[in-house]
C-alpha cells in the first residue's frame, strides 16, 4: 500500500491528483511534507495524540475524535496485511474468521465519523482541504482512503514520489 513500485498507475495518479490540489490549498508541496514531518514526530501515532491537532509551521490538521490504541491495532493490522500487494482499493471487511470481522466492523463503525481539516495557518496560503477515514462504507464493504493511509502511515519519501509522479 505505501510501497511506490506495487501500486498502480491509476492510484498514483488519483493520490498524485489529490495530493498536489491539496498541496496548493495549503500554500505548497513543503508545506504539507512539513506538515507530514510533524505528525510523524508524534508518537507512537499521531491519531492518538490527545489534542486531536498537530501543528507545523505553515498548517495545521485537527480531527474530531481520538482513536484509541485497540482500533489503532485493528488498523494497522489491516494496513500492514496489504502492505506488499499492489490492490490498495479492497474491502477492509471481507475476512473469513468472524471474530477477527466483527472487531474490525466495530473499528469502521468507530472511526467512520471522523474527518481531518488540514488548514493553512494564513489565510493567503488557500483554503485547506479535508479528508475521511474510509472512502467508501456499504453494506458489507469498506474501503480506507488512500489519501488517509498516506498522510497518516506512509514514509515522507512515498509522499515525495506520489508528488513528483508524471501522469
Amino acid at each position: 500500500m505505501c510501497n511506490f513500485n506495487m501500486i498502480s498507475a491509476d492510484t498514483k495518479a488519483s493520490i498524485h491528483l489529490f495530493m498536489k490540489k491539496s498541496a496548493e490549498s495549503i500554500g505548497g508541496v513543503n508545506f504539507l511534507l512539513a506538515l507530514m514531518e510533524a505528525m510523524k514526530e508524534k508518537k507512537p501515532n499521531a491519531l492518538m495524540y490527545k489534542s486531536c491537532f498537530i501543528e507545523s509551521p505553515e498548517a495545521n490538521i485537527k480531527w474530531n475524535k481520538i482513536v484509541f490504541k485497540d482500533k489503532l491495532d485493528i488498523l494497522e493490522d489491516i494496513i500492514r496485511s496489504h502492505a506488499g500487494k499492489e490492490e490498495t482499493n479492497f474491502n477492509i471487511l471481507d475476512i473469513e474468521n468472524d471474530k477477527k470481522r466483527k472487531k474490525v466492523l466495530n473499528m469502521v463503525k468507530t472511526l467512520a465519523p471522523i474527518e481531518f481539516i488540514v488548514v493553512p495557518k494564513t489565510t493567503d496560503n488557500g483554503g485547506g482541504f479535508s479528508f475521511k477515514i474510509f472512502e467508501d462504507i456499504k453494506d458489507g464493504e469498506a474501503r480506507l482512503n488512500p489519501i488517509f493511509v498516506a498522510m497518516f502511515f506512509c514514509s515522507t519519501e512515498f509522499m515525495k514520489k506520489i508528488l513528483k509522479y508524471n501522469i
